[in-house]
Formats: structure tokens, C-alpha cells, sequence
């Protein structure tokens, strides 16, 4: 009876002929199934032994068969595999050592190219010693990722995985050892990579891997400055300014780049000064310091802790620090007898000794409405604040009439102080007087300084917005209807921001009557403006998240199981204490600004998310004071830009 050995689906099958006509087969497997083999896949024909002893024999002769002496045998060309059967063997091999070559030779592509059914040719010793090498490597590589992954399984962290933590979160090479040992650790684990690492200790606390993951992102050579030098100018050339300015800004700040002042005229009516660090006098385009700030574009806030756009190098010599005298672009406006408009206007570079650094956290209950409007109410610059705030009620009846509509007020905000990981957050209105004052200030500054631009036909980076959405141009584009100007640009954090730093520029060559940097048309301010704004959206959203981390970690800090909270809009709450939204999915319908009670269910510091269930309403059971907790987006961003 005769058998076959034939190929089928990439492999070899052997079975028994039960009838032959033309070009095909019928042949009876050893499993019994029966079907059609081509003639043309047949590529031995056996008496003995048995189509089912024959391929399980012809493993074992494959099996001991040495690779390198039958390479070493075969010849250089072209050659079929009974050919070199009879080669290695020494004579006519019979079906059993035939077939066993054959295997041998397919199981080694390394070593034979196979050239057709049964054919093959010997690959040249180059190529065989550089595949050997590959196949090594990647033994060596799989043995590694296999010790790597256990370990971590075993509760381990190679140092391998260790040093590439963070990257291999944001931006990992699938195919790198690292990776494919962290993919396998976490699949036998059943866990998520971040939350793996973090319970090895790859990242000290959820903290760091939030930060670690962001950093390595946005800064991947480290959030530290290299080596740079101090600024190029120091401007003591420049007039000092007879007016005593002082600043106002939370305790936490450090990078001062805002002051006001009010002077008194021969006539007694009053002087108002805006006073801006200038850096752009000390920091040219395109030097060390310029270089490192265009690449960080902003300073990257975060509760605790920051990343400041310039070093401290950099800042310190234009921060405009309580008892110094530092170089600044002063905005002056005069107003009328009555002191609520403005009857003239002019800019100038400058110098002014800061004669204070308040901080609003430690004056809120002392600077009120009602002290600013008792002229006997005793205060730090106390006459000099009242001046400010007739004038920024003044301002902002008029911007409201603009807008056509009052601006939001009560709105809340909350400070974070945190110290290690700890943290309080306070809750603090937003439009407190003294919060006003500056707002407003800023505002008129930043209104009345893209003007002097546009009036020269100067560019400068504006936002302009329209129909509720912001967007930035080299031009007014239509000015800014949220905040009701005509004409908007960022340029009083020239320390914090590098678009008011390049605006800053653009505004002291009008002043000095000489060529801005940015021409009309240029195609560097749009390249800034376009860098700038993916920037800082990345650093805003970061910095949400990482407060909202605070949250959380206040919740755990505090054991917070049940908690007052405000309906926003439908099944949305926010904490009454803290600036974390929830969604409440058995909250019954409410209107905004309802109080309710939650219970929280769980949180979790590593995916931010938390749940929670509806308790009830509130012991008052009615709606609490104003909040801002509306679903009108658009106001908290208008009146949000100076924020």
C-alpha cells in the first residue's frame, strides 16, 4: 500500500493513497478523514512505515539531526532534500531519515532558504552569523523581559523599569524591553500600568505620578534651568518715578510683576499708576533667558508647588519686591475732579521703588466695601485703595453697559495651602474689593496698551473674543466682548506669561520710537502665538487636574464620608467646601445652587474619579448663597482672564 508525504497549509501531513487520477489524490489521513491532495504538493512516496509512524519518527531523526554539520553538507547551490538526505546519511535513505531531513531543514530558515516544495538552498555564512547574533539577542531580550515582568509580579521594580517610569506612561516605545515587561505584569496582575507602578514604588505617591507623567511630557530634560546667564541689562539709566507703589497679591506669590500707585496733582485731582515688571528691558529676543522662556511659555501653577517660566536668576532683579527699585512700564492715567473718568493717558519705561507687598489673604476682612467707603475706616493705602475703587466702580459700569449685561459677581474661589501632603483649601469670593481693584486695573492697563499698538500699527498678540469664544490675533480682531473692550492683550506677567513678555517688547519700541521686533506679517509672532496657546491649555488643564487631586486627597485627609455640596446642573454637585465636582447619578432634579448632602462612596488618588450617592437636601433645605455654581460657562471665563 502506498503513502504520502505531502504539504498542506504550510506544514506536512502524511496519509494514504486510495485512488490516483490526473493531477489530484484521494488520500486517507491518519486521523481516517479522507479528501484530495494535488499530485503537485506530494513530496515523498513510502511503503513503510505507516502514514500515521511516519512523521512522529521523522521528528525524532529531525531532532538529532546537528544543524551546523548539515549546513556544513549541503551543497552551495540549490539542492533538494533527499538529495542531501543521501549526503548526510551516507546512502539511500529511507522515508523515515528523508522526512526527518526535511524537517530539519524546514524548522531552520536561518540556515536554508527555502526555494520551492523540498527545495532549498544553504543561506551564505554572513547571513547565517548575523541571524544567529538576532536570535540571541532577542533570547537574551525575552529572558530579560521575563525576569523583568516576575519581579514586578513578585512585588519587585527592576531598575530597568524604574528609570523609564514616567515615559513609559506618556510617550513608551512598544517594543522596548521595559514596556513589554510592564505589559506582561500587568496582564498576569490583572492592574493598569500607572497604578502597578505606583504600587512598586516606581513614583513616591499618586502626587508624583501625576506630576512624573506630566513632566515628562512637556519637560523632558528635567523641570530644572541649565546654566544661563543673568540678564543682559539692569536699565539704571532709566528715570525713577516719584510715586509710592505697592502690590497686591497672595502670600504665596513670589514672582511680582504688578504694582499700583496714585499721586495726588497740583490741582488735587488724582494720578493713577499701573506699574509692570519689565524684563523685555533686560531680556532680548532670542538670547539664553528668551530662549528658555519661549520653550516653557508660561509659568505652570499647581496647588503646593510651581514651575516657573523664567529662574529665579532671571526674576528676581525685575520682581517688584517690597523695598527694592526696579525697572517697570508704567501705565499713568489722570482722572476728573470727580475721579471716575479719564481725562488723559501716557506710558513711559521707567523706575519705582515699591514701597509695599500686600497680600489680599491677610487684608480680606480689613479692606471691605464698607471701609473703602468710610473715609475714617483705617487701612494700609487706605486713601490711595479708595481712589482705586471709585475708579474701578467707574470702569466697570462701564464696560457692563458694552457688554449689555452686569458682570457675574459672588462668584467663589478656593486657595490651596498645602505642606507636604497635607493641604487646606479655603473658600474665598472671587470679587472681593481688593480682587476688584486689581482685576479692573489690569484690565485697563491691558485695554489701553493694545490701543497705543493698534494706534501705531504695531502687532501685538491680542485676545479678542467673539460670540463667546476666545481666540488670539496680531490684531484688535473686534475687541473683547466678554470683558467689554474694544482692544485686549495679555502684558502685565511679562514674568509668568512670554506673550505679555512679547508684547512688553512690541510696547517698549513704540515708547522708544524705535523698530518692534515683530514686524507686520511676521511669521515669528504667529508661530509664538500658535506654541503659546497649545502650551498654556496643557498647563491649565494640568493644573485642574492636580486640583482636583488636592481635592481628593482632602477628602481622605479629612475622612470625609458624607458632605454638603451645591448643585451645578443636573445630576452635577460641587463640594461646599472644596472646588471637586461629583456626579451624583440618584440626584432627584434640583435647580442650581440647591444644597444637598452626598455620601461618598469611594475615591481613588490615581484615576481621579470619586462616587458617590444622593443623602438628602441640606439642613436649611433651601439654595445657598450665590456661588457662581451656574452652567454659565462663558461669564466665569470673561471675568476669569485676569484670574
Amino acid at each position: 500500500m502506498t503513502h504520502v508525504l505531502f504539504e498542506e497549509d504550510g506544514g506536512f501531513k502524511a496519509g494514504t493513497v486510495l485512488s490516483e487520477a490526473g493531477g489530484s489524490l484521494q488520500v486517507e489521513h491518519a486521523s481516517g478523514k479522507r479528501g484530495k491532495v494535488k499530485a503537485a504538493h506530494v513530496i515523498l512516496r513510502f511503503d513503510a512505515p505507516g502514514a500515521g509512524e511516519l512523521l512522529p519518527a521523522a521528528q525524532q531523526v529531525a531532532d538529532g539531526i546537528d544543524l551546523d554539520f548539515l549546513w556544513e553538507c549541503a551543497p552551495q547551490e540549490e539542492f533538494g532534500f533527499l538529495d542531501l538526505a543521501g549526503e548526510y546519511f551516507g546512502a539511500q535513505p529511507g522515508a523515515v531519515q528523508a522526512a526527518g531531513v526535511l524537517l530539519r531543514l524546514h524548522s531552520a530558515p536561518v540556515y536554508f532558504q527555502r526555494k520551492g516544495r523540498g527545495r532549498y538552498r544553504p543561506a551564505p555564512a554572513e547571513t547565517v552569523r548575523l541571524a544567529l547574533a538576532a536570535i540571541e539577542r532577542r533570547r537574551v531580550q525575552e529572558l530579560t523581559i521575563e525576569a523583568a515582568a516576575q519581579e514586578m509580579v513578585n512585588g519587585g521594580l527592576p531598575d530597568i523599569i524604574r528609570a523609564q517610569a514616567a515615559l513609559l506612561l506618556v510617550r513608551p516605545d512598544k517594543q522596548s524591553i521595559e514596556y513589554r515587561a510592564l505589559e506582561r505584569a500587568s496582564e498576569r496582575l490583572h492592574k493598569a500600568h500607572d497604578r502597578l507602578l505606583v504600587e512598586l514604588g516606581a513614583f513616591g505617591s499618586p502626587r508624583e505620578l501625576h506630576f512624573g507623567r506630566f513632566a515628562a511630557e512637556f519637560f523632558p530634560r528635567g523641570v530644572a534651568f541649565p546654566a544661563l546667564p543673568p540678564p543682559a541689562a539692569t536699565a539704571d539709566d532709566l528715570p525713577v518715578g516719584e510715586v509710592e507703589a505697592f502690590s497686591v497679591d497672595d502670600s504665596t506669590t513670589t514672582e511680582i510683576d504688578d504694582c499700583l500707585s496714585v499721586q495726588t496733582l497740583p490741582d488735587g485731582r488724582r494720578r493713577v499708576g499701573i506699574h509692570i515688571a519689565a524684563p523685555a528691558l533686560g531680556i532680548a529676543p532670542g538670547d539664553a533667558l528668551d530662549q528658555v522662556a519661549r520653550d516653557r511659555m508660561s509659568t505652570l501653577y499647581m496647588p503646593g508647588e510651581k514651575v516657573t517660566m523664567l529662574p529665579e536668576a532671571a526674576i528676581r532683579p525685575y520682581s517688584l519686591d517690597e523695598g527694592t527699585v526696579r525697572p517697570v512700564l508704567s501705565l499713568y492715567v489722570d482722572l476728573d475732579a470727580d475721579g471716575t473718568q479719564i481725562v488723559n493717558r501716557f506710558s513711559r519705561a521707567e523706575r519705582i521703588r515699591i514701597a509695599a507687598n500686600l497680600r489680599h489673604d491677610q487684608l480680606d476682612d480689613e479692606i471691605s466695601e464698607r471701609t473703602l467707603e468710610d473715609p475714617d475706616a483705617v487701612m494700609p493705602f487706605g486713601d490711595a485703595l479708595r481712589v482705586l475703587w471709585k475708579l474701578t466702580l467707574a470702569l466697570c459700569a462701564q464696560r457692563d453697559r458694552v457688554r449689555g449685561k452686569p458682570e457675574p459677581r459672588f462668584k467663589t474661589d478656593f486657595a490651596f495651602y498645602v505642606e507636604g501632603e497635607q493641604v487646606r483649601i479655603v473658600p474665598r469670593r472671587r470679587d472681593l474689593p481688593i480682587d476688584r481693584i486689581v482685576a479692573e486695573m489690569m484690565i485697563l492697563a491691558n485695554s489701553e496698551w493694545g490701543l497705543l499698538l493698534a494706534e501705531h500699527a504695531v502687532p501685538g498678540i491680542y485676545r479678542a473674543q467673539q460670540g463667546g469664544r476666545v481666540r488670539m490675533s496680531t490684531h484688535p480682531s473686534g475687541g473683547h466682548q466678554g470683558l467689554g473692550v474694544l482692544q485686549y492683550i495679555w502684558s502685565t506677567s511679562p514674568l509668568r506669561r512670554y506673550v505679555d513678555l512679547t508684547n512688553q517688547r512690541q510696547l517698549l519700541a513704540v515708547l522708544a520710537g524705535e523698530p518692534p521686533p515683530h514686524p507686520p506679517n511676521d511669521a515669528d509672532l504667529f508661530s509664538v502665538i500658535s506654541a503659546f496657546d497649545a502650551r498654556y491649555t496643557a498647563y491649565v488643564e494640568f493644573q485642574t487636574r492636580m486640583e482636583r487631586y488636592w481635592c481628593l486627597r482632602w477628602v481622605q485627609q479629612e475622612s470625609l464620608t458624607r458632605a454638603d455640596a451645591v448643585v451645578v446642573r443636573d445630576d452635577l454637585v460641587r463640594l461646599a467646601q472644596a472646588p471637586l465636582y461629583v456626579r451624583v447619578p440618584d440626584l432627584p432634579v434640583l435647580p442650581p445652587g440647591r444644597r444637598v448632602v452626598i455620601d461618598i462612596i469611594e475615591h481613588d488618588l490615581i484615576d481621579l474619579s470619586i462616587s458617590a450617592r444622593y443623602h438628602g437636601l441640606a439642613a436649611d433645605g433651601g439654595s445657598a448663597a450665590p456661588s457662581g455654581l451656574t452652567d454659565d460657562e462663558a461669564d466665569e471665563a470673561e471675568f476669569a482672564e485676569e484670574g
